[in-house]
């Protein structure tokens, strides 16, 4: 396997790594800036039991079905299929040269990559950069707006939830389920073992959610994180990221994390945020896919293409472990 392959492998763990570590070292103020967290708990823990009865069980079932070579394979397809999203959106944001390489992409791995199962576009220096249109709009300015859980689908914001019918319209598999009908809505089925590959990149990071003081702050903490270096193509300024964390230099080094604990604890009291209830995770919860975006991943209970996500997410599915 090629030291670029074995990069993009890893790419997506080390994201949530990273992420997870960011919202677990750097303790900010209590967070004032979530204003549906009363419901984004109960979707959150809702999300969280049907990862655990449902969801989780059929992605363990599917890694040992495909097994490492075969999920990378199978990965490398949808992230192929996925790209025309990714550059119509790479159109919408202004960025030709970005548009160009990911149609480069897609027409080598669609060709000598057979059907995008193997991927010599990155072996040939051309990388994948997917984005979406959460990210255009945030390139033109639209504010994030409060923090959202869906049902079924997981973490978004007011901004980023208008991904999901819009990529859908650009996505081939959206296209696929809008124009066939079959029975047993069979149309779907593409789009369910997408959302296995989603789910099962993920599987490795679950003992890390489980561990957290507040899972669901954790999740919500590392979902905006992550979307930021989405936002800013990987660089943000400080600036932006003590915007995000609601803190400046001085307060980060004169931070007592036992008085920020309590801060937060309190502030959860006092409006009325019962976190013992909503915020222990189910063996089977798992945050965010690198790409991609959910809490639970979002298998509509009454398939529709608006439902499928372009995540976390979101964007082109994160390749597999090459290890189970």
């Amino acid at each position: 396997m090629s030291r670029s392959r074995c990069s993009r492998i890893a790419h997506p763990i080390v994201v949530a790594v990273l992420a997870g570590a960011l919202a677990a070292c750097a303790v900010a103020p209590p967070r004032t800036d979530d204003p549906l967290q009363n419901f984004n708990r109960k979707m959150f823990a809702f999300n969280q039991f049907a990862d655990k009865v449902a969801i989780r069980p059929a992605a363990v079932a599917y890694t040992k079905v495909t097994g490492p070579k075969g999920r990378v394979l199978i990965s490398n397809f949808f992230a192929n299929l996925r790209t025309p999203v990714t550059i119509v959106n790479e159109v919408l944001q202004g960025r030709p040269e970005p548009a160009l390489q990911s149609t480069g992409r897609f027409v080598i791995n669609s060709t000598v990559g057979f059907l995008g199962f193997f991927d010599p576009a990155s072996d040939m220096k051309l990388t994948a950069h997917p984005t979406d249109f959460g990210v255009t709009l945030a390139h033109w300015g639209l504010p994030e707006g409060p923090y959202l859980v869906l049902p079924l689908v997981g973490p978004t914001t007011l901004r980023d939830v208008w991904r999901l019918p819009v990529d859908s319209y650009f996505d081939p598999l959206g296209w696929y389920s809008r124009e066939h009908d079959f029975k047993w809505h069979a149309q779907y089925l593409p789009s369910v073992l997408y959302l296995m590959t989603l789910r099962a990149s993920a599987l490795p990071i679950d003992s890390m959610l489980n561990s957290s003081y507040d899972p669901y702050a954790f999740m919500r903490d590392a979902y905006r994180q992550h979307r930021l270096y989405q936002i800013y193509y990987g660089n943000p300024p400080m600036s932006a990221i003590e915007e995000l964390q609601g803190t400046s230099p001085d307060e980060n080094q004169d931070a007592d994390i036992d008085q920020l604990l309590q801060q937060q604890q309190q502030y959860e009291k006092t409006h009325g945020i019962n976190t013992n209830k909503a915020a222990p995770a189910p063996a089977g919860s798992a945050p965010p896919p690198a790409s991609a975006s959910s809490a639970a991943m979002p298998m509509p209970a009454a398939p529709s293409s608006a439902a499928i996500p372009a995540p976390a997410s979101s964007i082109n599915p994160p390749p597999a472990s090459s290890s189970d």
